[in-house]
């Protein structure tokens, strides 16, 4: 079994209620291979009574649910886990399939997002509340965490089991049904992701995925309902603020992971060899399309040119194809838009006075490839230093000072992810308070991981995903005051 085979036909449908069932209209959409524009396959277009049946569903199930012991609600977290780890595989070319990454990287994706339900099944049995004695004395002081109750989640394209699996575990163990709306682009996975789960012994309307065309309708319905309680979502900042207005009215918890604009700071006492390695990492992770990719290259002028070079001496050595083809390092972009985006940021870098040492244009032919490269020379005003490239792009400015670096970070509405590199520890940590982003690496490309908080601050988001704090997410605080 490998690819589609793994979603077998009657599973590319809704899945509500713990049952498969076609779109109330009949409709479907096209998934397609990014790699050639062909279509792979279609998938159930839920309409928004579609989505009212799905938290209909869920709102049924939430007393139940709540009720489950957290023992057996970790349980079938660590079935699921385990049943992942058996199918890695084929979750991972069917990842590859409908969204362009390498098999490679889909499998390394897969491993990460599989860590959230280890995680979380191990996080269900120590959620607690506290007691303590009055100060004034006279009474007890108790505290219950209860589930937030039903949620909605929209999850993004980039990442299409590791963006679903940290929501859904933590929602899971912490005793809270959802409607989960996957992107347009990539249903598949987490299609696949909800099959898993039922099959782990998910009680029938916890989970509820509706795939659709219908995105904004979608959810602007379901947050006009006051029995929705919780919104995550990860996207665009200009959606989220959407998402954040709309939940307003009915006074909805909300996290929100949105864009990103990472700088990536090399000073002059840093290990070049690591530098570059982690360089690769942090741009290259997902053909540079996530959020938390290093988007601007910081790189003190006295040793820019050799990172610049050596950074891109790596970079043309990529192999760019098919996600599924040996050898290949990098695929395809998502689309044709994500495509156009990232050559016209090039394009307008270069007419800036930016230099391309690799890459640099549009591969020609079928499919949305673009080849790995690397700019010297651009001006810290230009348009790619600003905005979220989303794409194998490596813009390289130069810095003189401590203080001009931390400044030109900051100066950005996002604050995701960070990266520095430095062999100081008192400037590690100078930079560390003094960077406003939600996450620092240091001396490292790579700072996702199940047991740490992902999230940002200010146009990045709200909110964290993973580690002891992204369980809160889904609990409510009761106080009780017990009279003795």
């Amino acid at each position: 079994m490998s690819g589609l085979d793994i979603l077998p036909p009657e599973q590319r449908r809704l899945f509500i209620g713990g049952s498969w069932r076609d779109a109330g209209a009949g409709e479907v959409f096209d998934v397609v291979d990014p790699a050639d524009g062909t279509v792979l396959t279609t998938v159930a277009d839920g309409t928004v009574e579609d989505a009212v049946d799905a938290l209909d569903a869920a709102v049924a199930a939430q007393p139940s649910w709540a009720a489950t012991p957290p023992r057996e609600r970790g349980e079938i977290l660590r079935r699921a886990f385990e049943a992942i780890n058996d199918v890695a595989g084929d979750l991972a070319t069917l990842m590859s399939l409908e969204m362009g990454k390498t098999v490679t990287e889909a499998k390394g994706e897969v491993a990460y997002g599989n860590e959230f339900f280890r995680w979380y099944a191990e996080e269900a049995v120590r959620i607690h509340g506290r007691w303590m004695q009055a100060p004034a004395g006279g009474s007890r002081l108790l505290t219950i965490k209860k589930p937030v109750g039903p949620c909605l989640f929209v999850t993004p394209w980039n990442f299409p089991i590791a963006m679903g699996t940290r929501k859904i575990g933590p929602a899971v163990a912490a005793g809270c049904t959802m409607v989960v709306k996957p992107a347009q682009q990539t249903p598949l996975t987490m299609l696949a992701l909800a099959a898993i789960l039922a099959e782990a012994g998910l009680p029938d309307g916890v989970l509820n995925v509706v795939p659709t065309t219908r995105a904004a309708e979608l959810s602007k319905t379901l947050q006009a309902d006051e029995r929705l309680r919780k919104v995550s979502f990860t996207g665009s900042t200009g959606i989220g603020r959407v998402m954040v207005r709309q939940s307003a009215d009915q006074l909805q918890r909300v996290s929100m992971e949105l864009g990103g604009n990472a700088p990536f700071l090399v000073f002059d006492d840093a290990d070049l060899d690591v530098a570059v390695e982690a360089a690769m990492v942090a741009k290259m992770r997902n053909m540079g399309e996530a959020c938390t990719a290093a988007n601007r290259f910081l790189v003190h002028s006295s040793v820019a040119d050799e990172f610049a070079q050596r950074l891109a001496d790596r970079m043309a050595g990529l192999v760019v194809g098919r996600g599924q083809d040996e050898g290949v390092d990098v695929g395809p972009l998502i689309d044709e838009k994500a495509l156009e985006s990232v050559s016209q940021l090039v394009t307008d870098a270069v007419h800036d006075g930016a230099k391309v040492l690799t890459g640099g244009s549009a591969a020609e032919g079928d499919g949305f490839f673009y080849p790995p490269t690397v700019l010297v020379g651009v001006p810290p005003e230009s348009a790619i230093n600003r905005e979220e490239i989303f794409g194998p792009v490596a813009p390289v400015t130069t810095f003189e000072t401590e203080e001009e670096a931390v400044e030109r970070a900051n100066d950005t509405e996002y604050g995701l992810a960070s990266y520095v590199f430095t062999r100081d520890l008192a400037r590690t940590i100078r930079l560390a308070e003094g960077l406003d982003y939600g996450m620092v690496g240091v001396n490292t490309g790579l700072v996702s991981n199940a047991a740490a908080p992902f999230g940002g601050v200010k146009a990045s988001g709200f909110g964290r995903e993973g580690g002891f704090e992204g369980i809160d997410e889904y609990l409510e605080t009761t106080y009780v005051n017990l009279p003795v």
